[in-house]
């Protein structure tokens, strides 16, 4: 089915046209970059949460999986293949007319990518970054969405029934820079459509929102983890983001090395530091797991966990201060009071890897939970 209207988004950047050829030196040095409010937004197109892309019309020069990797695309200069030179992107081939008369592309020509998110949820933010496509990067990009199972086929969402809601008009981009948009829409959703007008590449796109599971399956769970992100909890606010991010925390899956986990500066005060989350609604949490997985040195020396019901409920002692024991599971079971948010205290400083909140949702919030997800559905 075609794309629904337009509707409302905003381009948080205005980079437009090529970037300078390669000159040697830093290739980040002359990259455009914007400030963009994303932060403390889930990464919904994050590989961790599970998020893939699954099709693409045309991968010749780079392959489509590169848009989702970790970290920023890399350059290497003296890196060249059989079909010419290695990008760390998504770089299709160059489009041409139908004849010698007509050498150039029609206007509506344009490559494709289909994208699983990691998690549903609405989505916020899309940045589509062409670094180091300096020549090669696409004019204009467009980018849908569609509810559907997760685990949907290609040809299941290339079906011409499925509907597209349109987050970013056709809107042209720069090359070698963060070209980002803000989006308007209250509706859930699970794959998007990465178009780009007419050929080239882009090295990665980042997704960022707030995660909406399917309520039917946390019922059916019962027990889960409450704070989980891929689960719809978030960190709300932390005292310290200095070497790793307090969202790691609440990431799947065990940390596989030191920085997969939460690390903040050492402290030179009396004080100490903190993450305050937002469950996915009110709740009973039955057991707790702190673990300071691969934080050998620098892992906090003691916690604490405080509960709230409530945005200016009273905090309460879930879990006393207790000795936390480097790069280890702690596991405590605990008395279950209905809440909302959570905070971890650690002293004085250091981190942890994983936090797990495993509980259920009380009846006041599985309702909530269920009417919201219904509504943006």
């Amino acid at each position: 089915m075609a794309s629904t209207a337009t509707t409302a988004f905003t381009a948080l950047t205005d980079f437009t046209g090529d970037a300078l050829p390669y000159a040697g030196g830093n290739p980040y040095a002359d990259y455009r970059k914007g400030e963009l409010p994303f932060a403390g937004l889930a990464e919904l197109s994050d590989r961790r949460l599970g998020a893939g892309i699954i099709a693409a019309n045309d991968e010749f020069f780079a392959e489509r999986e590169n848009l989702l990797l970790p970290g920023p695309a890399v350059f290497d200069p003296e890196h060249f293949g059989h079909k010419g030179k290695v990008m760390d992107g998504w770089e299709t081939r160059r489009r041409r007319g139908g004849s010698a008369d007509v050498p150039h592309p029609d206007a509506a020509d344009h490559d494709w990518a289909l994208i699983r998110l990691g998690a549903p949820g609405v989505i916020r933010g899309v940045v589509v970054d062409t670094a180091h496509f300096r020549g090669n990067y696409p004019q204009a990009v467009s980018v849908e969405a569609t509810a559907h199972s997760i685990s949907a086929a290609p040809e299941d969402l290339l079906d011409p029934d499925v509907e597209w809601t349109e987050l970013v008009a056709r809107t042209p981009v720069g090359g070698h820079a963060e070209n980002a948009f803000a989006v308007h829409v209250e509706r859930r959703f699970t794959h998007l459509r990465l178009r780009q007008h007419p050929d080239g590449g882009v090295a990665r796109l980042r997704v960022f929102g707030e995660v909406v599971p399917d309520p039917g399956w946390l019922t059916e769970l019962d027990t889960f983890d409450l704070v989980a992100l891929e689960n719809g909890g978030r960190v709300e606010d932390a005292s310290d983001r200095f070497y790793s991010p307090p969202e790691h925390t609440i990431m799947p899956g065990r940390s596989q090395k030191m920085d997969d986990g939460w690390e903040t500066r050492r402290r030179r005060d009396t004080g100490n530091d903190w993450i305050r989350y937002r469950l996915v609604e009110q709740g009973v949490i039955r057991a707790v797991e702190i673990d300071t997985a691969y934080l050998k040195g620098n892992a906090a020396g003691w916690a604490s966990l405080s509960i709230r019901d409530g945005a200016e409920g009273e905090w309460l002692t879930l879990i006393p201060r207790v000795r936390l024991q480097p790069d280890s599971l702690h596991r405590f079971l605990v008395n279950p009071i209905p809440s909302t948010h959570v905070r971890i205290d650690i002293f004085p400083d250091g981190g942890i890897a994983r936090l797990r909140l495993y509980g259920s949702l009380t009846e006041d919030g599985a309702t909530r939970f269920t009417k919201r997800a219904e509504a943006i559905s």
